[in-house]
């Protein structure tokens, strides 16, 4: 989908989310989900060709087309509006899911078959250190708090002890202090 596409779909679903009532926080939260996507998509956009930030701008729009869409599966069920005028805009933010993953296949295999071959495999670690380790030939530097935004499921805690260990192997190193804390691979 282009620009001019999600911001009509952007206009829909404010006039959709009007039919609600009236101190509804649905209502409220999705148009802030769909604000989110209509800025991440037209972004994605104008940063094409950085790779480090369309791999974050993905990654977002990823996460709110999946919180918009279990929105409107709740929404179906209240009877506030036309099920069917759900149904179709359900879709058309499924379309944008679609051609966000056509996408990402188009433009990661490249990156994803000289990471392969730019870094072999160490041994003892697990899949998510190995994870670690590629976004950071990805990125060349990373705080924790970027890191849990790109990995959601794993705990900052968690990701401090993988970077502890990576340290103490030798694959990584630590740029500064406290809150200015990054990690960097060993070249």
């Amino acid at each position: 989908m282009n620009k001019i596409d999600i911001i009509e779909l952007t206009d829909r679903l404010y006039k959709l989310t009007l039919l609600f009532p009236k101190k509804e926080p649905l209502r409220y939260k999705i148009r802030e989900v769909g604000d989110r996507i209509l800025e991440n998509a037209v972004s994605l956009e104008v940063f094409q060709s950085s790779a480090k930030r369309s791999d974050f701008l993905v990654f977002e729009i990823e996460k709110d087309l999946e919180i918009i869409i279990s929105y409107f599966e709740v929404v179906k069920w209240q009877n506030w509006v036309s099920y069917f005028d759900i149904l179709e805009i359900k879709e058309k933010y499924d379309k944008i899911k679609i051609d966000l993953s056509e996408h990402v296949e188009n433009s990661e295999p490249e990156q994803s078959q000289l990471l392969d071959v730019a870094r072999p495999k160490e041994k003892n670690l697990d899949s998510r250190k190995e994870k670690i380790l590629t976004i950071l030939e990805k990125k060349e530097k990373i705080q924790v708090w970027e890191l849990s935004k790109i990995l959601p499921q794993v705990s900052k805690r968690t990701l401090r002890r993988d970077f502890d260990f990576l340290l103490k192997k030798g694959l990584i190193k630590r740029i500064g202090q406290g809150n200015n804390t990054f990690y960097s691979l060993i070249k």
